[in-house]
Order: C-alpha cells, then structure tokens, then sequence
C-alpha cells in the first residue's frame, strides 16, 4: 500500500512511482538525478494498482510522456492492455521485390 504517486524522469524515460513518504521520496529522486518529478499525496493509501487508477484521473495525463508511462503502468498493474490492430500489408510479387532490390534478371 502506497500513500505517493506521481512520474519522474530519469536518463530520458519516464516512468511511475510510488513511495510512503512524500518527502524523503523527492529528495531521493533528486539526488539520483530524476528530473520532471510530478508526486501526488493519496487521499487513502492504495495498492500500486488502484494508485495507478488514481493517476489516470490527475492532469498529468495532459502531458503526453506522462500519459504514456500512466498508461504502461496501468496496462501492467491493471491488465488493461490496449490492442492495436492494423491492416495487413500486400503481399509482393517475386518481381517487385527483386525491382526494388535492384536485382536485374
């Protein structure tokens, strides 16, 4: 159970965090050279999944590296994962493939 949630970013890859102590939790993102950490106090505390829930309904989902890493914690704590789906490429004849290879028979 958590009673922190926010993002940070670190070496250029956001991701979620969580911890039971606002402030020895910043300090100890600052001193490992964290930058954008954005925390959130809960109102209760939470499991990681129900604190994920939590962060979905936070302006941080206006900035889209933050959206994005909320939204891989919660396909990973929650199981919501999104399916993406995409038309099938045209297969190509022996013909094309050697023409765009460059391959003169």
């Amino acid at each position: 159970m958590f009673k922190v949630v926010g993002v940070s970013t670190l070496n250029g890859v956001t991701k979620v965090r969580f911890a039971n102590d606002f402030v020895s939790r910043v300090k100890m993102l600052v001193k490992d050279g964290h930058t954008d950490i954005e925390l959130y106090e809960l109102p209760e505390p939470l499991s990681k999944a129900d604190a994920v829930t939590h962060l979905k309904a936070t302006t941080l989902m206006d900035t889209p590296r933050f959206a994005e890493a909320i939204t891989l914690a919660d396909e990973k704590y929650n199981h919501n994962y999104a399916v993406k789906l995409s038309r099938p490429k045209s297969a190509l004849s022996i013909e094309a493939i050697k023409t765009r290879a460059g391959i003169v028979a």
